[in-house]
């Protein structure tokens, strides 16, 4: 059916829900490829460039849904988030090339640390992302906006789960905003780095069309019913769930630096 023989309707079904989770937690704060590519792996005889490609198709799709939805409802500042989003989109076509040549496990240790900064900056600090107050005004708002997109787009298109969380959080500690705002500047630059990376991944032939398809409708449900209830609970509810997706992109990253690094490095040291 999918041009994948070995798959069943039981691994189906388990990509099916695990994309329309991975759209719902997108939606509120980013982080749903914590879920969604880790499933599509599980499906016999995929390739990981084939499952990274498929994971941007739908998610692509889930994106867009909670960015029209936020934009709607939460009216962010579009003068800020689509000049990051373009930015971010030639980062993210970057960084798919250079996941191509280049081994993303090279980057996973730095990534553990990077969220164990963040998850601890934001527990400390409960009042952070409380409401929007600025650090940066003018060209200088811009400027930091436009490097922040280019480099979480970079590692987007290289790796991908994270991406939305990182947004988020460089949106609030870095620039300012309240983490509603921040959510939805956030989905509107996490549609463009998801692009961006397909874009690269279409001539490859590495996307499966007809399980990203199934998977986008999944992933659509869940990203309008996530960013329904973003904005209707606040930041708070926004916060909560924030931390919890970290400390679980912390352990998962973990466990993969424990088994692509530090384990063969172990068992070398061992014998």
């Amino acid at each position: 059916m999918l041009g994948l023989e070995q798959l069943t309707w039981g691994i189906l079904l388990l990509v099916v829900i695990a994309a329309f989770c991975a759209g719902w937690i997108d939606a509120v704060v980013g982080g749903g490829g914590l879920l969604q590519l880790p499933a599509l792996l599980l499906i016999p005889g995929i390739s990981p460039v084939q499952a990274l490609a498929t994971n941007k198709l739908a998610s692509v799709f889930g994106t867009a849904t909670s960015s029209v939805t936020y934009y709607r409802r939460a009216k962010p500042d579009i003068r800020t988030a689509l000049p990051m989003a373009a930015i971010a989109f030639i980062g993210s076509f970057g960084g798919a090339a250079v996941a191509t040549v280049l081994p993303p496990a090279a980057f996973k240790p730095i990534i553990v640390i990077a969220l164990l900064v963040v998850a601890l900056f934001t527990a400390f600090r409960p009042q952070m992302g409380a409401a929007t107050q600025l650090r940066f005004h003018g060209h200088k708002h811009h400027i930091m906006a436009g490097v922040a997109g280019l480099g979480i787009g970079f590692y987007d298109g290289m790796i991908g789960p994270g991406t939305g969380t990182f947004l988020v959080i460089t949106l609030v500690a870095l620039l300012g905003y309240d983490f509603l705002q921040a959510s939805a500047k956030a989905k509107i630059v996490n549609l463009a780095t998801n692009a961006g990376a397909l874009m690269l991944f279409i001539p490859h032939g590495a996307v499966l069309w007809v399980l990203g398809g199934i998977l986008a409708v999944a992933n659509v449900a869940g990203s309008y019913l996530g960013s329904r209830m973003a904005i209707s609970r606040g930041t708070t509810f926004i916060r909560v769930v924030f931390l919890v997706v970290v400390v679980a992109l912390i352990a998962k990253l973990g466990v993969d630096v424990w088994n692509e690094n530090l384990m063969p490095a172990f068992a070398s040291f061992s014998s």
